[in-house]
């Protein structure tokens, strides 16, 4: 074993880092003062089960991998074991000996760095859902139990693997493993160029379907939802494996043709090892693509509601507090006796029917989700300037305002077409001269559809013939003063009770809403996800990374011969670094582009579901997996650099 450390510590970090993962995550989710004030808090911890086991998946994905490598690496060492007179049962043995030492010291070692990570995380959990609590440094037995268990039966899996490579292989297939490709790639005819340009086809109808998925202009597409999204996932991913197996080395042929056999040392550094590796470059390259995409993904959703988590309560509560129909008029005096100075608006609103035929366009109208009418409430131009000044409408003209996110994405209105409103005894076409994003109604009173702004003239004649409601719009005059408010809100609270009442149709409001409860709230729901979330995508991430890491760890050894050769006939050490630069090029940079596409287009067919942000979340998501990436090409540059200096 002291003479394998340089193979050892390959396999021993990949130990440790799976072992700190899953007990670091395990200890959290157990601490107690982490459970007691997520409890208080109404925040439900149910996910952190469920991701403990798709960690746990992700994780013996990882290692199997890892022990995998690790014996193609030391398949020499066993040849020589086996040439000496050595029994297989016997090598069998003495490595499973081995690998149970390594588990012992890397679960020890990933016990006792997931005990110290631990309480960052859940810091950083706290943080998130805004949440202050003293979180303990405490040993967890149930964590214990659990990563031993799973341990466990990870180590009984790596000795079969390891009882299954030893025994299938002959001697003199020991002898060569750590230089045989899985595939030397074939001549290049019309069948690869084909194939090639199929898989980039399928890619690009992959993005295509994802960009109809919630198209409710088709009728198929809005009836076949899980189908669809199982055809989007099967041409993607298989046309990424088509891309990588074939369309690359299409590419890389017409670039040894246009040199018509001219290779200089950067082609022979980087294409030649590329080329002739590809079939098993081709199954690992879309895998972690696949990965890649799955966890920017999935983070980048789960970041986007938390990211859009003020502005969703915004959208619900355009103010600090509203009253609806004075129920709860009370708190207006509750805060001027605590001495909070605060600023209200009153409104005036009343009911419609619309007829929106006009303003769909008209590919939307055959859709069996399309409706032409809708209820929605109506405010005059005068209390909507309370809001929005210097905004004005003539006779005959209307403004819809309040429509975005999920409704406008699946079913977009067209401006400057009439509409026609409708009450029990009055209907009247109006002219649309705007739709615009402003908030001012509580969405429980609107039930989340547009507002319709018209002239004060014609609000007054569809007051007079239907009913009419009220709305107090209240905004702290010092923002410093939240909490006080937020004490008295919830004494009213307690006091009125916060249900809906269906009264004639119509809910009433026992108290004021506040918009810093629900900001509250939907910190407290989306910041759980995004940290359990962005937990799982960094051990995506990490071990992608990783899988690349060791497998260009892999090839600098397999290489380090033609390195030897290379320096020999007068190439320096600079000259081999430039192929080696453009191979880390390829090999980080395309699996990782390719993954940002594909994450890019999954998340942009559905990123309204989620939330009111799109560039921002998913921006930053992608900027810190790219920089993560680049760690990891810089650490296997290094490596690179130090095997070409050792060549000679």
């Amino acid at each position: 074993m002291r003479k394998n450390l340089k193979h050892y510590y390959l396999y021993f970090f990949a130990l440790i880092f799976s072992v700190t993962l899953c007990f670091s995550f395990t200890t959290l989710y157990t601490n107690p003062s982490v459970i007691e004030t997520l409890k208080s808090s109404g925040t439900a911890s149910t996910g952190f089960e469920v991701a403990s086991y798709i960690l746990y998946f992700i994780v013996t994905f990882f290692v199997l991998y890892a022990n995998h490598l690790f014996m193609k690496r030391r398949s020499k060492e066993i040849g020589l074991y086996q040439l000496i007179g050595m029994t297989k049962g016997l090598v069998v043995r003495l490595i499973a000996l081995e690998n149970i030492i390594l588990f012992i010291l890397a679960v020890g070692v990933g016990m006792l760095f997931g005990y110290l990570s631990s309480r960052v995380f859940a810091m950083i959990l706290l943080r998130l859902v805004e949440l202050e609590a003293v979180v303990d440094l405490t040993f967890s037995f149930e964590a214990l139990r659990q990563s031993i268990f799973v341990f466990t039966i990870l180590l009984v899996v790596i000795l079969l693997q390891m009882i299954w490579i030893i025994q299938r292989v002959s001697l003199l297939s020991l002898f060569n493993a750590s230089k045989k490709a899985d595939e030397r790639i074939k001549p290049f005819g019309l069948f690869q160029m084909i194939m090639g340009i199929i898989g980039i086809a399928l890619i690009i109808y992959g993005y295509y379907k994802s960009t109809q998925l919630f198209n409710i202009a088709d009728a198929n597409a809005a009836s076949n939802l899980f189908l669809n999204m199982l055809i989007i996932l099967v041409s993607t991913i298989f046309g990424t494996f088509l891309f990588f197996r074939y369309s690359v080395a299409f590419l890389m042929n017409l670039l040894r043709i246009r040199k018509k056999g001219h290779l200089n040392v950067v082609d022979v550094l980087a294409v030649s090892p590329i080329m002739h590796r590809m079939k098993s470059n081709a199954k690992s390259l879309t895998l972690i693509t696949t990965l890649t995409a799955l966890a920017i993904g999935i983070t980048s959703l789960s970041y986007i509601s938390y990211y859009s988590s003020e502005n969703n309560a915004r959208q619900s509560s355009p103010y600090d507090y509203m009253i609806i129909d004075d129920q709860g008029i009370e708190f207006l005096d509750l805060l001027t006796d605590g001495g909070i100075e605060f600023e209200k608006e009153f409104y005036q609103m009343s009911e419609v029917e619309l007829n929106i035929e006009e303003l769909i366009s008209d590919n939307l109208k055959d859709s069996p989700l399309f409706t032409n009418e809708m209820e929605t409430s109506v405010i005059s131009i005068n209390d909507f300037n309370k809001r929005v000044p210097n905004v004005d409408i003539n006779e005959g003209e209307a403004i819809l305002t309040s429509y975005v996110n999920i409704l406008s994405e699946i079913m977009p209105l067209q401006k400057e077409k009439n509409l026609v409103a409708k009450t029990d005894d009055l209907e009247v076409s109006l002219f649309v001269t705007d739709i615009r994003k402003d908030f001012l109604l509580y969405s429980a009173v609107n039930m989340g559809g547009p507002v319709l702004v018209v002239t004060d003239e014609l609000f007054e004649d569809i007051a007079e013939s239907g009913l009419v409601r009220t709305q107090i719009g209240i905004n702290l005059t010092d923002k410093d003063d939240i909490e006080k408010a937020e004490a008295i809100y919830k004494s009213l609270a307690e006091v009125r009770g916060i249900e809906l009442e269906i009264v004639e149709g119509h809910p009433f409001i026992h108290t004021p809403s506040s918009y810093e409860e629900l900001r509250k709230q939907n910190i407290a729901t989306f910041g759980m996800t995004i940290f359990v979330t962005a937990f799982l995508g960094l051990a995506f991430l990490l071990t992608t990374g990783s899988i690349l890491y060791f497998k260009q760890m892999a090839e600098a050894e397999d290489e380090k011969e033609s390195y030897t050769t290379l320096r020999k006939i007068g190439f320096s050490t600079s000259h081999l670094l430039k192929g080696i630069y453009a191979k880390q090029l390829f090999s980080f940079c395309v699996p990782l582009l390719i993954g940002l596409f594909h994450s890019y287009f999954a998340v942009k067919s559905g990123w309204f579901l989620f939330g009111t942000e799109f560039e921002a979340p998913l921006l930053i998501i992608m900027s810190l997996y790219i920089l993560m990436y680049a760690v990891f090409a810089v650490l296997s540059i290094q490596y690179y650099k130090k095997v070409v200096r050792n060549s000679l």
